[in-house]
């Protein structure tokens, strides 16, 4: 027995979800089916909103309803620093601890030559020009420091070796985010990885 083909689209759709599996995606449409349609058409019309208004910042590739973010319109920002991360949600999750006083690129993803990404599927040819083109820059200014904030997985690392490489060829400086052992941790529980990261990134007293 199967379910009316309407349900049976509606749980296939909610599946490709990431992060929802086949029964995750029976109890959302069963969900659905059970809310009134007002209730249940504000998701579609979220989902059409969404779709139809917000898109990237021309300029960082931040998500914004307006030709630029916020952000980079922004003239209490220092433009002549740039903190690069993998997607939007990195960059909130920066701008939470209200540390950084820089703007953003966004390259929407990481070179994975696994599943075929690499350099031309992300942003980096446009972080490129907003640093050979001050122009393209947010507020006009030139780039004197730009930030790696990827995360750390083999992914992540690769691809802020390929930023160093074509970023040490322009006259800016390169830095990254620290990583190491953190607060309240014990050094015999964490990883040689991690480990090594806090060795390297040893700081003088």
């Amino acid at each position: 027995m199967r379910y009316p083909a309407p349900v049976d689209r509606l749980v296939a759709e909610f599946a490709r979800l990431p992060g929802i599996g086949r029964r995750s995606a029976e109890r959302l449409a069963f969900h659905i089916m059970k809310s009134s349609s007002p209730e249940a058409l504000k998701l579609a019309e979220a989902i059409q909103e969404v779709k139809r208004s917000v898109k990237h910042c021309s300029i960082c590739f931040n998500f914004t309803d307006e030709s630029a973010c916020a952000l980079c319109m922004g003239t209490g920002r220092d433009a002549s620093t740039i903190m690069v991360v993998e997607q939007p949600k990195d960059l909130l999750a920066m701008e939470f601890t209200g540390m950084f006083k820089g703007v953003y690129h966004v390259l929407m993803g990481r070179i994975s030559p696994l599943e075929g990404v690499g350099p031309a599927d992300v942003t980096i040819a446009d972080l490129l020009r907003r640093i050979d083109e001050p122009a393209r820059n947010a507020q006009g200014r030139a780039v004197s420091e730009v930030i790696l904030a990827l995360n750390p997985t083999l992914e992540g690392d690769g691809t802020a070796m390929y930023l160093a490489e074509e970023l040490h060829q322009r006259s800016v400086k390169v830095t990254r985010l620290a990583r190491g052992i953190a607060s309240g941790s014990q050094l015999e529980m964490a990883h040689k990885s991690v480990l090594a990261d806090a060795l390297e990134g040893r700081q003088a007293l």
